[in-house]
């Protein structure tokens, strides 16, 4: 019925992601935000990197016009269903 992806991104804030379909790809971009208190400095931080970007190649068979995206906790789930032309579908028979 569709695809439905789950992506960890610890320490993005819903104004530092973006999700972006376009002629078949899918691409997430976010970025860390990391905010220290005033006169302190971090001696170790365990964020490798302060920006995820990632790219995937979607199937034909989905319908990106029709995905949902939510983010909580700094999970991003995102669905996107199948489009309707590539969902199974019951033939009905006649009798002659």
């Amino acid at each position: 019925s569709g695809i439905t992806l789950y992506a960890d991104l610890p320490g993005v804030p819903k104004e530092g992601l973006q999700l972006h379909i376009e002629t078949g790809t899918l691409t997430i971009e976010g970025e860390v935000i990391l905010e220290m208190p005033e006169g302190m400095e971090a001696t170790h931080v365990e964020v490798g990197a302060l920006r995820y970007r990632r790219v995937f190649t979607l199937s034909k068979e989905l319908d990106p016009e029709k995905a949902v995206a939510e983010f909580a906790k700094g999970v991003l789930k995102l669905r996107i269903p199948k489009a309707s032309r590539a969902q199974p579908r019951k033939v009905e028979i006649r009798v002659e």
